[in-house]
């Protein structure tokens, strides 16, 4: 098979790639400051062959390597980390802050997504006999803010690089190390933000009766609200909605004048997304309508993804693919309520695409929680300070699927 020969070489790469790993975790950068590690992806795309665009969007890097006629596959992986401070114990944990003073971690695993597709590339470019067509390679910035895909569209990425027939990407996920998880149709959820604005009258606390209390208002809209998931969708429409964030007043002994929530919204399909933002626009309205608020609520819309939509075809021929590479380690993906902009890329070149999940998760240490069913407290997730993938069979894994599927298109015997 294809996929044999140019996986070949991974023993010889190993060392360097985790040496890499080790680095890139311990040196996390936000979204749109990867300006250590865009500079370091392009300097090594460029010293295996690649043709290198960089500073796309900002901190974008794309390499190009083509290789004779045949498809165009792009393989997407993003490069920020988040604002939480590293308790995994690492010896190479983070000890970075960003411009803001706030630490710095690679909670979310886009570490290993770049170690992964770098290792792929290298590969790649190193047996070229093994296939045909043209392999794209794509860090994209800011993923965590929901921008960066957007951003690098919106700088031209579209004209400056060849037309992908298919895009591909993959995430590191709290499932065992060693397995790849695959899933066609909806994979992970939309997610929007919105922001509630109620007023009131302002009094002192000793007169409520001359007032209006925006802080009882916030405080009904916020039960109010968890009415659309329980009783406004259908028991089987998955739908999440958490108000995080309730703001009001500066004292005890005063009324104030406003109140604010913030609230994010997690669904799958277009039409409930909508059903539930207008839901969420009404009830606002109602509750300060019931209290004699002076004037309507403002609900602010901001910070949105879109659902990441797997095309089946697609997925079927990677699935396929890895079922006959991976063997029972490859599995089928579990609908993920978390977000991504991901599909954005895929979209702005009218591409079809799909996404899947890879483990990072110690097997031993899983298995021992599945059999306790205590996964959910023993096993950190993405996003938690002690997130810490297992460096093996984690980043083989990575760069075997991304080998593994490309070559699903690009490969001279199919795969």
């Amino acid at each position: 098979m294809s996929a044999d020969t140019v996986l070949a070489g991974l023993d010889a790469i190993r060392p360097d790639l985790e040496a890499y790993y080790r680095d890139l975790h311990a040196h996390p950068e936000l979204g749109h400051q990867e300006r250590r590690t865009s500079a370091r992806v392009a300097e090594r795309l460029r010293a295996y062959g690649y043709d290198v665009t960089d500073g796309v969007g900002g901190t974008g890097v794309v390499g190009v390597l083509a290789n004779g006629d045949g498809p165009c596959v792009l393989f997407r992986a993003d490069m920020d980390a988040l604002p939480i401070e590293e308790r995994t114990g690492l010896p190479y944990a983070s000890t970075a802050v960003g411009g803001d003073g706030r630490p710095v971690m690679h909670a979310c695993g886009h570490d290993t997504h770049v170690t992964a597709l770098l290792g792929a590339a290298r590969l790649m470019a190193q047996a070229r006999d093994a296939w045909k067509g043209t392999y794209v390679a794509l860090f994209q910035p800011a993923e965590e803010p929901g921008d960066g895909a957007r951003g690098m569209i919106d700088d031209g990425l579209t004209g400056r690089i060849p037309k992908p027939d298919v895009c591909l990407a993959q995430h590191v996920l709290p499932y065992p190390a060693g397995q790849v998880l695959t899933r066609p149709g909806p994979a992970l959820s939309a997610a929007d933000n919105y922001r509630i604005t109620v007023y009131g009258r302002s009094a002192h606390g000793s007169a409520p009766d001359r007032g209006i209390d925006p802080v009882v208002m916030a405080s009904m809209l916020v039960v109010r609200l968890q009415t659309i998931v329980s009783r406004e969708v259908g028991p089987l429409t998955p739908v999440v909605l958490t108000v995080g964030s309730i703001h009001s007043g500066a004292n005890p002994n005063n009324i104030p004048e406003t109140a604010e929530i913030q609230l994010n919204v997690r669904t799958y399909e277009e039409d409930v997304r909508q059903r539930v933002r207008d839901a969420i626009v009404r009830i606002a309205r109602a509750e300060c309508a019931a209290s004699g608020a002076p004037r309507e609520p403002d609900v602010e819309h901001f910070g949105a993804f879109p659902a990441t939509v797997n095309d089946a075809d697609t997925t079927r021929r990677v699935a396929a693919a890895f079922s006959a590479f991976f063997g029972d380690r490859a599995k089928e993906l579990d609908l993920q309520t978390a977000s991504e902009d991901f599909s954005e890329i895929p979209k702005a070149f009218g591409a079809p695409f799909t996404y899947w999940g890879f483990g990072g998760t110690d097997p031993e240490l899983y298995a021992r929680a599945a059999g306790k069913g205590t996964i959910d407290t023993d096993v950190p997730g993405n996003h938690n300070a002690a997130f810490a993938p297992v460096i093996q069979p984690t980043l083989d894994t990575g760069v075997r699927a991304a080998v593994v599927s490309a070559l699903a298109y690009l490969g001279v015997d199919g795969g």
